[in-house]
């Protein structure tokens, strides 16, 4: 007789990941819980065990990374933590935390690592003779607002660097979380040092749940557009990213939420899956939407040369066929209807001053 088929994992209470996928050994030396999530380690409403998010603080040598890609509007960025516990089912970044010897999956959400002295390093690289002064891009690897900076503050701490010394910043979050940061972005952002743009993949609360569980709500993601933008933060919406047969029947949706809320620009890509995220997001997709898993696979691979991701430049944000070219003239259309331009904004950058450097008086 034929072996029966492997049985499906349980999805794991406010995770994305459904299994654990590579595993790796791990030193637990300086890892501590993360009060904000106080969960049990038992099953939950059929669902597998409750997993605790535990976070190792790090102290790396420097903290501005350089980026060389031809395709990615920036070339530096900060990232204050590794992992995410937002559990972002299709983050590019899971892959990441492969390098450590952790998997890409449920370790990514829940075995985080914390840089508590970036603020510091930030000063000290921003004050080496030569610095120029460039946009810095925070939250293009892992959200800098996740539920662990509620009580580490890093993020904060960097924003009071940056503010401190008129250097611009491009933020890019799913948290609501970012409000609390309004007393400085919003003078950073009068002298033109500041954007932010705010992730909405959809408005659906149960969807979101399941592919972004510790991601702010939708609702209150579309409440801090309105909030910022009256606070006259600069702010777009990234429809992003659109998946195939779940979200993007709510492209003009969400495109519209983002324009009655305040959002001036709007950007939009196609769900990408790379290394390890592909089996992860397979996986999810059996346990989720087993009655469209297939199709939703079909539509992204006809979008990628029969594969399931392209990675080479250019070509990994460009996906080809005529679902692709549809999704695309949609965007379009519903940016145009609802006045929204893209997402860039001209941040300056002549205001920049290092640290010990004098002020000029007049």
């Amino acid at each position: 007789m034929p072996d029966s088929p492997k049985p499906l994992p349980l999805p794991v209470h406010g995770r994305g990941a459904v299994s654990a996928g590579l595993s790796g050994r791990f030193d637990d030396r300086g890892r501590e819980e993360d009060g904000d999530w106080l969960d049990a380690r038992e099953e939950v409403d059929g669902e597998g065990p409750v997993l605790r998010t535990e976070v190792t603080m790090e102290t790396p040598r420097t903290i501005i990374s350089r980026n060389r890609s031809p395709d990615i509007p920036f070339d530096r960025s900060i990232n204050p933590y590794r992992g995410c516990e937002h559990g972002c089912i299709y983050c590019f970044a899971r892959p990441t935390h492969a390098y450590h010897n952790l998997s890409p999956g449920l370790d990514f959400e829940t075995k985080l690592f914390a840089k508590p002295g970036a603020p510091e390093l930030l000063r000290r690289e921003l004050a080496r003779p030569g610095y120029q002064c460039e946009p810095m891009a925070i939250g293009t690897n892992t959200d800098p607002y996740q539920p662990v900076e509620g009580r580490l503050r890093i993020m904060r701490g960097l924003l009071e660097v940056l503010a401190e010394h008129d250097h611009p910043v491009a933020i890019t979050t799913k948290s609501a979380r970012i409000l609390r940061d309004i007393d400085l972005l919003g003078p950073m952002a009068e002298k033109g040092l500041a954007a932010v743009m705010m992730s909405v993949t959809t408005l659906d609360p149960v969807i979101a749940r399941r592919m972004e569980p510790r991601a702010s709500a939708p609702a209150r993601r579309i409440a801090a557009i309105r909030a910022l933008a009256d606070a006259r933060i600069p702010v777009s919406i990234s429809v992003s990213p659109v998946v195939p047969a779940i979200t993007d029947h709510e492209i003009e949706a969400i495109v519209e939420a983002g324009a009655r809320a305040g959002a001036s620009g709007a950007f939009s890509i196609v769900v990408r899956l790379p290394h390890e995220v592909s089996p992860l997001f397979r996986e999810w997709l059996a346990v989720h939407y087993p009655d469209r898993a297939a199709r939703v696979m079909s539509l992204i691979s006809g979008m990628r040369d029969g594969k399931d991701n392209e990675g080479a430049f250019f070509d990994r944000f460009r996906p080809k066929g005529a679902y692709a070219e549809a999704l695309l003239a949609r965007f379009r259309l519903a940016c145009r209807k609802q006045g929204l331009g893209g997402m860039r904004f001209a941040l300056r950058t002549d205001l920049f001053h290092a640290p010990g450097q004098q002020l000029a008086l007049f």
